[in-house]
């Protein structure tokens, strides 16, 4: 699948989903940033086209403030959603993920306000909250909720099998570069040597028999649109 492309069934995975959410009873809204810290993760995919936006759209000075973040401690992961799955699978441990408390807000974050919302990955769409997370600390979600962010998750990196996923920070300073940006288009990148890690195919869907009827239709709505 070409760039543009994946690009178009990005953006229905997005519509798909923001459907979904905006028929739920959710405490977050405008200004109410808890949320946006410096441990988002996603894909290359959703990287090019943040980067792409920043370009295009006059705000390549948000360059500066990821810059600014580099030498700061986050959360790199260490797995994909699709390679956790396989992992399982498989019966196999996983590896072991820091979840140290990382303090700081998101580089692209201006006055609680998101600097390229149109475009902000799924790890932000996803983050919502029955509860206000600033008043009592972490953020409080239906587990169903939780089954269907991972069943987006793994369709967004089965999307983006060639490419790699990391920390917000990491990819959007990778995909800075001209050349990545060239050669991730025309499907030649290299392994980065940047904290990233590559996607795979989804081989396995992690949905609990609890929700598998409940979710269908969505499952159906993605499949249709790979």
């Amino acid at each position: 699948m070409e760039l543009n492309s994946k690009l178009a069934v990005l953006d229905q995975i997005y519509k798909i989903y923001d459907g979904f959410v905006a028929k739920l009873n959710m405490a977050c809204k405008k200004y109410c940033a808890g949320c946006c810290t410096r441990n988002v993760t996603l894909t290359t995919l959703e990287g090019y086209l943040i980067t792409t936006h920043m370009i295009s759209y006059g705000k390549s000075s948000l360059f500066k403030n990821i810059e600014g973040v580099i030498p700061k401690k986050r959360f790199q992961p260490l797995t994909t959603t699709n390679k956790l799955a396989d992992i399982c699978m498989k019966g196999e441990d996983p590896p072991e993920e820091k979840h140290e408390d990382y303090d700081g807000c998101c580089p692209l974050l201006k006055d609680n306000l998101c600097s390229i919302y149109p475009v902000r990955p799924f790890g932000c769409r996803c983050f919502v909250s029955i509860k206000d997370c600033r008043k009592q600390g972490y953020a409080e979600v239906d587990p169903f909720i939780l089954s269907v962010n991972n069943l987006f998750l793994q369709f967004i990196e089965h999307v983006d099998s060639q490419g790699f996923s990391g920390n917000l920070i990491d990819v959007l300073k990778f995909m800075e570069s001209k050349t990545n940006r060239r050669n991730y288009k025309m499907n030649t990148l290299n392994i980065p040597d940047t904290g990233l890690i590559p996607n795979l195919k989804i081989k396995v869907l992690m949905i609990p028999p609890e929700h598998r009827v409940k979710i269908t239709p969505m499952l159906k709505a993605l499949q249709n649109i790979i």
